[in-house]
């Protein structure tokens, strides 16, 4: 397949994508399954990405997403929906509605045009049960405690239960639906989120590896590099609307841990090519000049209010009075989103320079994060570690020399010696954000700091954590201290960032950040134990005040299931099962605060 060298184009809609796809790697971007589960084209086919003109913008989307009162509690809702007829025929019959009703359709018409022309959300997705499932893991055996073995039995269960796959209309209409065509089932996050997403994937994969589950986790792999083949890179999540933002880059990441778990190393050396263009497009398309380094930002590059929070965006820009200042709050909105942070005071710069105000706040494009940049040093040195399985020197000195730039501008740019650790990077009043994020950590997972400072970095470290009481927290170290309401904001914490902060602590290898890694993996596990026991559900986010208390806040209510929630319990029991006791004063290391 022909592959376009770099991506630099800041791609403003998906139709823009299908056209990157045409050239790069076929004579039409039409997708159908052959009997090997690869994707291959058909040129005689429908645009896959036609169903944009419906789900993504357009006059269409806004009149159904704004109708008064709303035709659906969830923004989400009516873009998950079946389109029954084509896009063109669709957008036909809704201009020939609109002219009748003098453009101002009352909500019943709207009701009316919904209900005839499309179908109910989520129905080109059908229930899986993957065929490599384990009823008795291996990881079971290294827990102890018998009831969190029984929990660590109903955990695994859980993966049945978010099991999916493309019914096979998907493959044979793609333009009658939001969802991107991928060859392999899925595993989904669970609740409202009824499709696969990016960074979700890495933690439900661990879960997976750790489960047993070779072929599931490697099936979703390949989807995604199959997406990064077809488009140029992995949208936020499967579905057409997310064409203009990614989310973390934790591809590589995902093929490392399948190589660990399997020592295929032929996996990860037949997935450079696509791995290399993941990377290239966040570097060609993220990036910004600070302080004579080259370093990243979140980005996103559509136009208009989020589709699947369509209302919402719009009633946000509404305090704007210029077309210019909605679009760039629909950008930030979108940027935040790109970042998995949607939404936080990390990503709010008021007119002072703090982190105080609103969404319409949000500077995400004008903030350096710390997170992002780690996690392109950590690709570019896995990628470097792959080529040199394959033996391809120079390419091995290419991936060095990037990850070496991208870690001297950590060092130079986000580290702050006076606050002992790595902070955003505020580019419009040009200093940095001395506020607690746990991204502020995200370093000490990606190994983006010199090996040397290591004694220094942990004694800075913990001091960092004494100073912002972050041991004081019963459920979990929260993801920022500020208050406002956000659902990325205090008292919220979330697994993903909880598995950063401690296996982060663990890779500085000091006695006193081992033994803080362990004592908080072990005090998670216990509050998402008592969380479940309560009420026998997984969540997507908890309360760090609250033992065994889930989140709550921001635009919906909390979601359970929940993929990565599920995926790090079961690597921390794997990890730290022997040690862990739900018994009175069990778990020497990880009892909640008092």
């Amino acid at each position: 397949m022909l592959k376009l060298a770099n991506v630099k184009l800041l791609l403003v809609s998906w139709s823009c994508l299908a056209a990157v796809a045409q050239a790069k790697s076929y004579g039409s971007p039409d997708l159908d399954i052959d009997s090997d589960n690869a994707i291959v084209a058909h040129e005689d086919t429908l645009d896959p990405f036609a169903s944009c003109e419906i789900y993504c913008y357009g006059n269409l989307l806004h009149t159904i997403q704004m109708a008064s009162p709303p035709l659906f509690s969830d923004s989400k809702t009516f873009v998950d929906m079946t389109l029954k007829n084509s896009p063109d025929k669709t957008l036909a019959d809704f201009n020939a509605m609109m002219e009748a009703k003098n453009n101002t359709p009352s909500r019943d018409d709207l009701k009316i045009f919904v209900d005839e022309y499309f179908g109910v959300k989520g129905t080109e997705l059908e229930t899986w049960e993957p065929t490599d499932w384990k009823e008795n893991p291996k990881f079971l055996d290294l827990v102890s405690d018998p009831d969190l073995k029984q929990w660590g039995m109903e955990l695994n269960n859980i993966w049945k239960k978010l099991g999916r796959k493309m019914k096979d209309d998907v493959k044979k209409n793609p333009q009658h639906y939001s969802i991107i065509p991928v060859p392999n089932p899925v595993i989904i996050p669970g609740g409202r989120f009824i499709e696969f997403y990016y960074w979700d994937s890495y933690w439900i994969i661990r879960g997976l590896l750790y489960s047993e589950m070779y072929n599931t986790a490697r099936g979703m792999i390949e989807n995604f590099l199959s997406i990064v083949n077809r488009i140029g890179f992995i949208p936020n999540g499967g579905r057409v609307y997310y064409h203009g933002r990614s989310q973390p880059p934790l591809l590589t990441g995902m093929v490392k841990s399948y190589v660990e778990f399997t020592n295929d190393d032929l996996f990860a050396i037949n997935a450079l090519e696509d791995l290399e263009h993941e990377f290239e497009y966040f570097v060609n398309n993220h990036t910004v000049e600070v302080k004579n380094h080259s370093l990243c930002v979140y980005r996103d590059s559509s136009s208009g209010p989020r589709p699947e929070s369509y209302s919402e965006d719009f009633k946000s820009a509404a305090k704007f009075d210029s077309n210019d200042d909605k679009e760039r709050l629909y950008t930030e909105l979108k940027a935040a989103a790109e970042s998995g942070m949607d939404f936080s005071t990390r990503w709010f710069i008021s007119e002072n320079g703090t982190n105080e105000g609103n969404l319409t706040n949000l500077s995400t494009t004008s903030i350096v994060p710390v997170d992002l940049n780690a996690y392109l040093y950590w690709n570019a040195k896995m990628i470097a570690e792959f080529h040199s399985k394959a033996g391809n020197t120079k390419k091995v000195i290419e991936y060095e020399n990037k990850a070496e730039k991208l870690l001297l501008g950590i060092q130079e740019v986000l580290w702050n010696e006076e606050v002992g650790c790595w902070l955003d990077y505020d580019m419009k009043n040009e200093k940095p954000r001395n506020y607690f994020v746990s991204t502020n950590l995200s370093p000490l997972w990606a190994k983006a700091f010199n090996i040397s400072d290591t004694e220094k970095i942990s004694a800075k470290i913990m001091a960092y954590i004494e100073k912002n009481k972050l041991d004081t927290y019963p459920g979990g170290v929260p993801n920022t201290l500020a208050t406002p309401g956000e659902q990325w904001d205090f008292p919220n914490v979330w697994a993903p960032m909880q598995y950063i902060v401690v296996e982060g602590l663990n890779n500085l290898n000091t006695p006193e950040a081992k033994n803080m890694s362990k004592k908080w993996a072990t005090r998670w596990v216990k509050s998402n134990f008592k969380a479940y026991t309560d009420n026998f559900d997984m969540y997507e986010k908890y309360n760090a005040e609250v033992f065994g208390g889930h989140g709550t806040g921001g635009e919906y209510e909390v979601q359970t299931g929940f993929g990565w929630s599920n995926g790090v319990i079961i690597e921390w029991l794997s990890k730290h099962g022997r040690d862990i006791s739900t018994g009175a004063g069990g778990g020497a290391s990880g009892d909640e605060p008092q």
